[in-house]
């Protein structure tokens, strides 16, 4: 117990006496680990907040396709979606038509991408939490109802009211591809809080769907419990109960490279900040290496009073582990308090930032472009990758004091004496 009080009175004894040293290597250990904390919980609230909206907005959980082309009805006459909708660990079912199209406005015209879709789909829990309402209704009821996304609204110039006409391309009696022009009405102008997912938004229901009769992609969208650990188990279960007329895909096989490219992103970012992490434990060496020199008198007499050269390398051993422990806790507690208001924060930098930036003849300064980022970042905190984090920087500590530990450890009280 001896070498933990001495160890303890070395860090938070008097500057003069080598104190400063160990303080100073923890405070530097600090400021390294509230960046990586603070990337950590962006990266994971990123990455979470558009995997979710691509889920629940999106491409659903799980997409069935039905292969039969009409050649065969799912056990006699059983609707798929009737069928899907039994199992216990399905959420809901809706049937989606996909195409793209023109839609013309009083502004401009552009394209869109087209979804028909049953208007209860909107109703879902998971759709109401991330659909952001601009204006108007939440969903198409009737069939000449149309939701635009905020990018193509502002574009052409579409506002709740409007007429808008849907330029589609159909094939005609004579087997050629004939265009086609469908007015709709804009009951809503929505947002998914992600400018990628809903740029090219043009929705409208299964009836509407039906009068511009045409579709490039239909598929069952299915929403299960948990999709993040169920969705592969349950897939590989509804392919054998579906049959091979039907191609069950979950959503990590719809969107797995992106998928794979925000999760790369996440690791490469987390490495580079770990190197600063390694570089601030290497400081506690010098730290241990400059407090033994302060301490060389206490090094004598432990020596002289029978001290074995374990018990003094013990002794630095444990100033740096608690040396590293006072870093990584101050550290990892500023890095989540940033991290768990880290949208405030941002918000407040952006005032300062475009208010200095206004002074010289500049404009408003967004530091998270709303069309490549997320609106507002979901806060989510990896309690298994921070205690790992919070590990792996004690552990440089030590490792790092080692060296300086073990020569103090090897001193010979009479040269120390000498010099003293």
């Amino acid at each position: 117990m001896y070498l933990i009080f001495i160890a303890i009175r070395y860090l938070a004894g008097r500057a003069h006496e080598g104190g400063r040293y160990l303080r100073g290597a923890a405070a530097g250990i600090a400021i390294s680990l509230v960046p990586i904390i603070v990337v950590l919980i962006v990266a994971d609230g990123m990455i979470r907040g558009i995997i979710d909206r691509y889920l629940e907005l999106g491409i659903g959980h799980i997409q069935v396709e039905d292969n039969s082309f009409g050649s065969y009805n799912l056990h006699g006459k059983e609707n798929t979606a009737d069928k899907i909708r039994e199992y216990d660990n399905v959420i809901g079912v809706w049937y989606e038509q996909r195409s793209t199209g023109v839609a013309v406005g009083k502004k401009s015209k552009t394209g869109v991408n087209i979804r028909a879709i049953e208007p209860s789909f909107w109703d879902d829990t998971g759709s109401v939490e991330f659909l952001k309402i601009i204006s108007g209704n939440g969903k198409p009821e009737n069939a000449d109802d149309m939701l635009l996304g905020t990018g193509i609204a502002d574009f052409i110039g579409a506002d709740v009211g409007d007429t808008v006409r849907l330029m589609t391309m159909r094939v005609g009696q004579s087997g050629r591809n004939v265009p086609v022009v469908t007015p709709f009405t804009v009951t809503g102008i929505v947002s998914s809080g992600y400018h990628e997912l809903d740029a090219l938004w043009c929705i409208i229901n299964d009836e509407g769907g039906k009068r511009i009769q045409t579709a490039e992609y239909s598929s069952y969208i299915v929403k299960i419990k948990d999709p993040y650990r169920n969705a592969d188990s349950f897939s590989e279960f509804l392919q054998e109960e579906l049959g091979h007329f039907y191609n069950v895909i979950t959503w990590k096989g719809l969107m797995g490279s992106q998928y794979n490219s925000y999760q790369s992103t996440r690791q490469m970012l987390l490495f580079i900040m770990a190197l600063i992490v390694i570089v601030a434990a290497v400081n506690v060496s010098s730290a241990t290496s400059m407090l033994v020199i302060e301490r060389h008198q206490d090094i004598a007499i432990l020596k002289a009073s029978g001290s074995s050269k374990a018990s003094i390398s013990g002794i630095f051993l444990w100033s740096s582990l608690f040396t590293g422990l006072c870093g990584a806790a101050a550290g990892s507690i500023t890095g989540l308090l940033i991290g768990y208001f880290i949208n405030p924060v941002i918000r407040s930098l952006e005032v300062i930032i475009s208010f200095f930036s206004g002074l010289f003849g500049g404009g408003d300064v967004k530091i998270l472009d709303p069309g490549f980022y997320l609106e507002t970042i979901p806060v989510i905190i990896d309690w298994y990758a921070i205690m790992l984090i919070f590990g792996f920087t004690i552990l440089c500590s030590i490792i790092a004091s080692m060296l300086p530990a073990i020569r103090a450890g090897k001193l010979k009280p009479m040269d120390l004496f000498r010099k003293n």
